[in-house]
């Protein structure tokens, strides 16, 4: 064979990257929707609202018999949506990697959630038990969609290529969340105009992010591709025996597991932030909804410049030093939110402004880092644990958030609690050799990590 020919196959490979990594960043640029304007902003405070509606005369509603706290039952809803993924993203990781069919299993599993999030256009009155089970549907659907979203990023992208296509595929996501975000002030801020009712424009908002989640859902499934696998043919029929199965193949890879739990442990901090943030902003410190969409569309802008300077910096310093210093940002910030005063926008806008800058750049990092301590041909079964704490998948902090309301009565409590994460998460992390972690897992080792 020529250098010639040798050389325009290379060329030709490059293209086919390229082209695959673009199509593999627009799933964030649809799923994110629903991660910004359905769990961040709206379904949170008006699910709360519609609970309350339903609630007793002591302010609780009553689920299969079950005493809960309007106010909590967001938060519960969020930790029992994990409850599900954690029987179903084990066995599709396992399946993914078996079969080497991501694309069917990732279609089926993205547009379970965008009709699920479609159909919160039917959430009025007092149904939040409709409302629960969307989200829980939903959200469930979100985390098994990104085990086969994340899995492919060890595929596309070489070792030293990973940290800025990781940051690329957030930095798409946050973009097109501030652009609904956008068009979402603008249709409830004046709904009247439009001839809406509140209630209304938020339920058009949420059906909205549903259709756009399943529209550009589309360009990922022309341009992503299905590989050959080389990993074992054996499978579990439950969710439980499968994720056991995954948890001792890790023990294979005790610095992999090492840095899963820390991931895990941090990330349920992040991930509690964001899901109970506008639920803390209207109900502790009585800010209204325009000025929850103003704050949650600057954390979006922020996220943007925050997920691809951190990854610049990454090439410099290591992804590992600056997740440690996000960590660090975070636990300021949860303190600083502690202490904000009610009815005060401005306070919460440069809340905003700081979360917005270590958000991005720290869950991109953590992916980007985490898909170097995958061993080969088994990246959907590693991804499908370290999915179990990413985009709002989280259980325990918001089941801690609900836990420390229902006790206390007060969302600043609350709020306060999940400092314990982040404070954890970095002990943790810190504590992991990520260089011996890589070449422990059989992949080549960054000059930078």
């Amino acid at each position: 064979m020529g250098t010639d020919t040798v050389r325009e196959q290379a060329v030709d490979e490059v293209a086919e990257r390229r082209r695959e990594q673009r199509g593999w960043y627009v799933y964030d640029w649809a799923c994110s929707v629903y991660s910004t304007s359905v769990l961040t902003v709206f379904l949170g405070p008006y699910l709360t609202s519609v609970a309350k509606a339903a609630a007793d005369a002591d302010g609780f509603v009553h689920p299969l018999g079950i005493p809960l706290r309007a106010g909590s039952f967001f938060a519960y809803c969020v930790s029992a949506s994990v409850i599900l993924s954690i029987f179903v993203m084990p066995l599709v990781g396992a399946a993914a990697d078996r079969t080497g069919r991501k694309k069917p299993l990732l279609a089926v599993a993205a547009y379970v959630g965008a009709a699920a999030t479609a159909g919160m256009f039917f959430l009025d009155g007092d149904r939040y038990l409709l409302g629960g089970l969307l989200l829980i549907v939903a959200n469930a659907s979100l985390a098994v969609s990104m085990v086969l979203y994340n899995s492919y990023l060890p595929q596309i992208a070489p070792p030293d290529e990973r940290d800025a296509v990781s940051s690329r595929g957030w930095a798409f996501g946050y973009a097109s969340g501030s652009l609904v975000l956008v068009a979402n002030l603008i249709l409830y801020t004046a709904h009247d105009s439009f001839g809406v009712s509140e209630a209304m424009a938020v339920r058009i908002c949420l059906a909205s992010a549903g259709i756009w989640w399943g529209a550009f859902t589309l360009i990922p499934l022309k341009r992503l591709r299905d590989r050959r696998t080389t990993a074992s043919s054996g499978t579990s029929s439950h969710g439980w025996r499968q994720l056991a199965a995954t948890v001792r193949d890790m023990r294979r890879q005790p610095l992999t597991l090492a840095f899963l739990l820390a991931y895990l442990v941090y990330n349920d901090g992040i991930q509690t932030v964001i899901s109970q943030a506008s639920v803390y902003g209207s109900e502790e410190l009585g800010l209204d909804q325009s000025t929850l969409i103003v704050a949650v569309l600057l954390v979006q802008l922020l996220a943007v410049a925050g997920a691809l300077g951190m990854g610049r910096l990454a090439r410099t310093y290591g992804a590992k030093r600056i997740i440690l210093g996000s960590l660090i940002a975070w636990t300021v910030t949860l303190g600083a939110g502690y202490f904000l005063p009610a009815g005060a926008p401005v306070w919460f806008f440069l809340l905003a402004a700081g979360i917005g800058l270590v958000l991005g750049g720290s869950q991109a990092l953590s992916r980007s880092l985490f898909s170097h301590l995958v061993p080969p041909g088994k990246e959907a079964e590693y991804f499908s644990a370290y999915e179990m704490s990413d985009r709002g998948m989280s259980w325990l902090g918001p089941l801690l958030f609900g836990l420390t309301y229902q006790l206390t009565g007060s969302y600043r409590d609350a709020i306060i609690s999940l400092v314990i994460f982040f404070v954890l998460g970095f002990v943790l992390l810190a504590r992991v050799p990520v260089r011996q972690a890589v070449r422990d897992a059989g992949n080549p080792v960054p000059d930078r990590i």
